[in-house]
């Protein structure tokens, strides 16, 4: 039995430890969804799939609350299916290793999936408590958040009844999000005919590892390292210095996450092999000086390889690998009115160059509109003047903030007589699926809370203790304090 089944409350955690025992990487959802509508047939809660393949559940009001205003609670069923080099983890079959260490709940080698499988699990918890006194309860579980918010876009018109939108996927407890940035999916592709390798060259892998990563929208102003713009520098010199040529390239997995791990194959002149190595042990300094505080444990090594037969022609990697170097990567601009606030920024988080393809993934956020169509055009150029074909899909637009909802004052003061102490009003530059729901359900009163996590998207992915507890208080006494119609 699962440690995380001893903590409380354990209602959440018991559903938190039962949903870490169901593969779901996004893209792979069929048997979260399944769990899901057993879960609810076994609580007795009407429950069932939509077309879009959101599972919504529907729990009726208790006696006497018949007349209250209408709650859906959301969160997304798919987690970010990152592990460390060295796990064997399969994310589409095996369950989740979860441990605690000391105020913190974490995984082995693998994300945790605490987001948003954290949200999920207070769901789970509401729906199955015959004790909780609250008006009608909707529960929207969205699918594919973490890759393109597809649960969301597709979430049908008129499917849900309710008239308050309680948003479960933020991450730090005692901040109210009552705003989020919108997104844009950049993807750069090219397709090319390979050159034949000297037969007299060897070659060498060049791997970086070790970097922090992180969720590209919550820690992107923490100046973490970008494993592929980081590789890019070290490449360039190894070009000119060394007489390389690139054969490929393989760095970064997913948009919404900063690529910590990155790996290139370089052909040369066998004479030259030393000093490539030399080159990565300088550029490894480098990078740990640059940044310490920041980075620890950063591995960059250069090791001889077998050769491979074909490479990247050099008109070709010489305009990948200056669109590389040129494409802007982390924040572009904070909000002027909210200094404290990050408005725009990008993710170079993926590039893959092999076998006559290359393809760069970037993923654009902002709460401006406008702003976050400059920063699109912006990398269109730098990509096109390289040859490449630019395309962009999965747009989102941002949340604007209401500071007069009447949810929010609701839960400030909830807090406040709970916990005396004031809540905080925040803006997110993560993506939240609430701007898109509020596109199609404008009249929805929103606001998102949760406990603290820390690192999503990342194998550090952890759930901290001690917010729990009050978050499901404060959950539990919102629902039951819901105003009527």
């Amino acid at each position: 039995m699962s440690e995380i089944k001893n903590l409380k409350p354990e209602c959440i955690w018991r559903n938190f430890d039962a949903l870490t025992q169901v593969p779901r990487p996004s893209g792979h959802l069929e048997k979260v969804q399944n769990f899901l509508l057993d879960f609810a047939a076994k609580v007795g809660v009407e429950a069932f799939k939509d077309t879009a393949g959101n599972i919504v559940m529907r729990k009726p009001a208790t006696p006497g609350k018949e007349g209250c205003k209408g709650v859906i609670l959301q969160a997304h069923m798919d987690m970010v299916p990152q592990k460390s080099k060295e796990s064997t983890h399969n994310f589409e079959t095996d369950p989740i290793e979860t441990y605690i260490d000391g105020d913190w709940v974490k995984a082995r080698g693998t994300t945790l999936g605490s987001d948003n499988g954290i949200g999920v699990a207070a769901i789970m918890a509401v729906m199955e408590d015959k004790e909780l006194k609250h008006g009608p309860v909707e529960a929207l579980i969205t699918a594919d958040e973490e890759t393109g918010m597809y649960g969301a876009n597709d979430l049908p018109e008129g499917e849900l009844n309710g008239d308050i939108l309680l948003n479960l996927d933020s991450e730090t407890w005692g901040k109210f999000v009552i705003g989020s940035a919108g997104g844009l999916d950049i993807t750069a592709t090219l397709e090319y005919k390979e050159a034949d390798t000297d037969p007299d060259d060897a070659a060498i892998k060049v791997t970086l590892k070790g970097l922090k990563g992180g969720h590209s929208g919550l820690e992107i102003h923490e100046g973490r390292a970008n494993a592929n713009k980081l590789m890019a520098r070290y490449v360039r010199d190894a070009i000119t210095g060394c007489e390389a040529r690139l054969a490929s390239w393989h760095g970064g997995n997913m948009r919404n996450a900063i690529p910590f791990e990155c790996e290139v194959v370089l052909t040369l002149p066998k004479e030259n092999i030393e000093a490539a190595k030399e080159l990565a042990a300088d550029y490894k300094e480098t990078f740990e000086h640059e940044y310490a505080g920041i980075e620890s444990g950063i591995i960059f090594t250069a090791e001889e390889t077998e050769t491979p037969k074909k490479e990247v022609p050099e008109d070709i990697q010489d305009n990948l690998l200056d669109a590389i170097y040129a494409c802007h990567n982390g924040v572009l601009r904070m909000i002027p009115a909210i200094p404290a606030v990050v408005e725009t920024s990008s993710n170079l988080a993926i590039i893959d160059i092999t076998e006559g393809y290359a393809a760069v993934k970037i993923l654009a956020r902002s709460s401006s509109e406008s702003m976050k169509e400059y920063l699109a055009n912006t990398l269109q150029s730098c990509f096109n003047m390289a040859g490449m074909k630019v395309t962009m899909s999965g747009g989102y637009t941002g949340w604007d903030p209401n500071t007069n909802s009447e949810i929010l004052k609701l839960l400030e003061r909830e807090y406040r007589e709970l916990f005396g102490e004031e809540a905080e009003e925040k803006v997110d530059h993560a993506g939240l699926e609430c701007s898109v729901i509020l596109g199609k359900y404008p009249h929805l009163d929103v606001v998102s809370l949760g406990p603290t996590l820390r690192s999503p998207h990342t194998t550090g992915e952890r759930c901290y203790i001690p917010t729990m507890a009050p978050f499901w208080d404060l959950l539990k006494k919102t629902l039951e304090d819901i105003p009527a119609k």
